[in-house]
């Protein structure tokens, strides 16, 4: 294989997928492992995993299933010790475990803002600390990337306790890659437009949404999990050995267009 294809393979990488029970994580957990690294497959509920993983070594890959659930520091810190110690440490981590939910921003309550950024953004950060400890400890460095959203940059009405967590992320996301640089972590985020999965399906119940969606997306489809697959596997690997900071939009060019 030429050398410029070689950067492009995750082989002897390992890495650590949070939210991989379904949906994006589960796609991205996959195409890791196809890509030739080793993954610890992360989430709550235990039968999602089983699957995932059950997907990867049927394919001949390598996964581990580790129980975790981001928005309690504890099982973050012992999920991410587990990770390392079955795969030798860790070289790659994707924060993608996330929750929304819409409600008109008038009936927002303290329990709800507090669910959603506990987990998108409190837990997306002590997932990347505790990682990026087992990754400098290890001395080789390695890529953090984070799962962001089209309201990072834009404002969607009934969804501000989740824009602002996704807000929260591309700001952390870029402080981070500027302060572990020197230390060989690279942190960059994907951006993902419209997908349809089980956490935004209650968006496309709405025939008269999905048709003005489709008038706003000059692609002309709505994306699919694997579309992200070859954005995460670049910027994971060795290919973007110079790229820190960044927030890649895979959304059929959304952002481009308004």
């Amino acid at each position: 294989m030429p050398q410029s294809l070689q950067r492009f393979s995750l082989g002897g990488k390992r890495a650590l997928v949070t939210g991989a029970s379904r949906g994006i994580g589960r796609a991205l957990a996959i195409g890791l492992a196809e890509a030739g690294a080793a993954v610890a497959v992360a989430a709550r509920d235990q039968a999602g995993l089983t699957a995932t993983a059950a997907a990867i070594t049927a394919a001949g890959g390598r996964a581990v299933p580790v129980t975790m659930d981001v928005a309690d520091l504890t099982s973050i810190h012992a999920g991410a010790a587990a990770a390392a110690k079955a795969l030798g440490g860790l070289d790659i981590l994707i924060n993608n475990a996330g929750i929304e939910e819409v409600r008109p921003t008038l009936d927002v309550d303290e329990a709800l803002w507090d669910r959603i950024i506990d987990t998108n953004l409190k837990g997306a950060f002590f997932c990347a600390q505790a990682v990026a400890k087992v990754m400098r400890d290890g001395g080789h460095g390695g890529a953090i990337l984070n799962l962001c959203s089209l309201t990072s940059e834009v404002g969607i009405p009934t969804a501000v306790p989740y824009g602002s967590s996704k807000s929260g992320l591309l700001g952390m996301t870029r402080a981070l890659s500027a302060e572990w640089a020197p230390i060989g972590i690279r942190v960059n985020a994907l951006a993902p437009g419209y997908f349809r999965t089980a956490l935004t399906e209650e968006f496309y119940q709405d025939d008269t949404w999905q048709r003005a969606m489709l008038g706003k997306i000059p692609s002309g489809r709505f994306g699919q999990v694997e579309d992200l697959v070859g954005a995460a596997v670049f910027l994971c690997g060795d290919a973007a050995a110079y790229v820190t900071g960044v927030c890649l939009p895979v959304d059929g060019g959304f952002l481009a267009s308004i």
